[in-house]
Parts: C-alpha cells; sequence; structure tokens
C-alpha cells in the first residue's frame, strides 16, 4: 500500500491531495484564483505563478494535517507536468520535485488531461474498462475510447474553441464576470425557449470532431442586433447553452454507437452543467447505457485527480528517481509515454 501526495499547478487552481492505494482519497484541499483574475476577464499568467508560489506550501500543510499524515509517511509524489501555463507548472513541479529529492521517494509526472479523463474512477459507483469519455472544459473538448490505464485512443476532437470557451467567451459578451460559464447557465434559466435560434456547428458533419468559434461569433451578431435587456441577455444564454448541449449530446451518443460501448464518462469543469448532465442521463439511458460523473468538487481542476493519476501510473512503472524535471505546456495525449 502507498501514499501518493498530488500536486496541480496548471492553471488558476492550486489543488493539493493525499491518495492512499489501499484506504482511498484521505485528504484534499483546492484554492481558485478567480477573485485574482475576475478584474482582467481571464487569466494573468504571472499573477497565477505567483499565487501558486504563495499557496502550494501552506496547502500541503493543511492537507497533511487533515489526513494524520506527515511528509515521511509519502511515498511518491505526482504533479501536474503539463499540459497548462508553463510558469504555473513550473511552480508545482519544482515543489514537487525538490519534496521528493528531501524525502528520497519517486515522482510521477501527471498528464493533466489523464487526471481529468480518470477522476469519474473516484466515485462511487465507478465506471469499469472499457468506456467513452467526454472531456469537456475550458481548453479541451475531445471524445476518448479509454480501454485502461493508459490506453486512450482520441474519437474526436474540437478543431478551434472548446466548448468550455464558447461558454466562458459568450458570457463575456452578454457582460457577465469571469468564469462565465456557470454563469451562464444560471441566467439562461430564466430565458424563452425559442426565441433564438443558433448554429450548431459541426453535428452533421459525419465525424467526432467538434467546432465552437462559429458559434461564439453568432452570438456576438445577437449581442450587436439586439437590445441587451435583461429578458433578452437571458434568452441569448438560453440559446447559446442549448446549442452546445445539443453538440455535445450528439456527438457522444455517436461515440458510443461507432465504439459499441454503452459506458459514458463525463470530465472536466462543463461536466457540472446541469443540463448536460440530464439530457445525456436520458439520451443514454433510453439505449440502455449509462453515464458516469465526478463529484461536482471534482469537475474543475484538483489535486485529488492528479494523485489518484499518480497512484494508477505508479501501479504500471516504477516513478522517476532521477529529479531534474521538465514541463510540457503543450503535450497532446496521444504522446503519452509511461516512460517519461
Amino acid at each position: 500500500m502507498q501514499l501518493i501526495l498530488g500536486i496541480e499547478s496548471s492553471c488558476d487552481e492550486t489543488g493539493i491531495a493525499l491518495y492512499h492505494t489501499g484506504r482511498g482519497l484521505l485528504a484534499h484541499t483546492l484554492h481558485s484564483q478567480v477573485a485574482l483574475h475576475n478584474e482582467y476577464g481571464g487569466v494573468v499568467p504571472e499573477l497565477a505563478s505567483r499565487d501558486h508560489v504563495r499557496y502550494v506550501l501552506p496547502l500541503i500543510r493543511s492537507v497533511m494535517q487533515n489526513a494524520g499524515c506527515t511528509l515521511g509517511d509519502v511515498d511518491a509524489i505526482a504533479y501536474t507536468q503539463g499540459p497548462g501555463l508553463s510558469g504555473a507548472l513550473l511552480v508545482g513541479s519544482s515543489v514537487a520535485c525538490a519534496l521528493a529529492y528531501t524525502l528520497n521517494v519517486p515522482t510521477i509526472g501527471v498528464h493533466h488531461l489523464e487526471g481529468h479523463l480518470l477522476s469519474p474512477l473516484l466515485s462511487d459507483p465507478a465506471p469499469e474498462f472499457p468506456f467513452v469519455a467526454l472531456l469537456v472544459s475550458g481548453g479541451h473538448t475531445q471524445l476518448m475510447r479509454v480501454d485502461g490505464v493508459g490506453r486512450y485512443t482520441l474519437l474526436g476532437e474540437s478543431v478551434d474553441d472548446a466548448a468550455g470557451e464558447a461558454f466562458d467567451k459568450s458570457a463575456k459578451l452578454l457582460g457577465l464576470d469571469y468564469p462565465g460559464g456557470a454563469l451562464l447557465a444560471k441566467l439562461a434559466k430564466s430565458g424563452t425557449p425559442g426565441r433564438f435560434k443558433l448554429p450548431r456547428p459541426m453535428l452533421n458533419s459525419g465525424d467526432l470532431d467538434f467546432s465552437f468559434s462559429g458559434l461564439k461569433t453568432a452570438v456576438l451578431t445577437l449581442t450587436q442586433q439586439n437590445e441587451t435587456d435583461e429578458q433578452t441577455r437571458a434568452d441569448i444564454a438560453h440559446a447559446a447553452q442549448e446549442a452546445i448541449v445539443d453538440v455535445l449530446v450528439s456527438k457522444s451518443l455517436s461515440a458510443l454507437g461507432q465504439t459499441g460501448l454503452d459506458q459514458l464518462v463525463i470530465a472536466g469543469g462543463v461536466g457540472a452543467n446541469q443540463l448536460l448532465r440530464s439530457r445525456l442521463n436520458e439520451a443514454i439511458g433510453k439505449r440502455g447505457g449509462k453515464v458516469f460523473y465526478p463529484d461536482l468538487e471534482f469537475c474543475t481542476d484538483n489535486g485529488a485527480m492528479i494523485a489518484f493519476a499518480g497512484a494508477m501510473r505508479l501501479q504500471q512503472q516504477a516513478g522517476r528517481h532521477d529529479y531534474r524535471f521538465n514541463v510540457k505546456p503543450r503535450w497532446d495525449l496521444r504522446e503519452l509515454n509511461y516512460a517519461d
């Protein structure tokens, strides 16, 4: 049995967690930088890096205390190696490797998206391999076939903006604060169904790829052509959410049909969207399939998914005792090599 410390610092959230291979998740905590970046309307990389420096060690101490453990109990340290903001990644990586060197324990550099893909396995009930995963976040929209840890096949992905970007950029056009995806979903609840019709890009493309940049442009056009009183803003938000969800649901169903699988796993921040969840549950339930979601607290970036992914990788291979490190701001999941 092993105890893994997980450190997530890829963007604007500092996540720390302790995962035990026998007892499960022992403790985790998360510091969000939303308030810090809100006045800028998006993430400022330099500020993000500095905030990680400020919080990573206090959060590690907090998690240790909450779990009743000490650093001496840790058997390995997992950290997000990429993709993400280079400065932010360097904070987590350098802390992880310095601690591991001091403790003489191995390190595991984790692919951020692999953490998201495996995060639903922390829930109860958990899916069984193989399954189709819809990874849907601010930076990524991908459909993957997952046959096991480290066994991922890309089925389709966004050719431009991700679904999360479409939510956030549409929200910004409607004058909502950053990050706007959840605020747009809230505003959409009071929208009038059918008042506005927005395009469903690549809905009938015949493949499993996505495109959301045209939808963002259509939202911009609506805001320019209409007086944006509160009801109109709600109606546009309703139309935007419907369009995004329709595409995600349709492509997910097609992925299940093409693979012959009946389990769909949702990972990433957009997975918290309640309309997406209800539509997927209904559509896939009718087919006799099942949808699995991470707990809401694990939809966004978090240390628990990194600690868990690190534990799974540690079972596949030995961790590294070479404490030199590099980060990978751009890292395609298809390039994941367990020998790295």
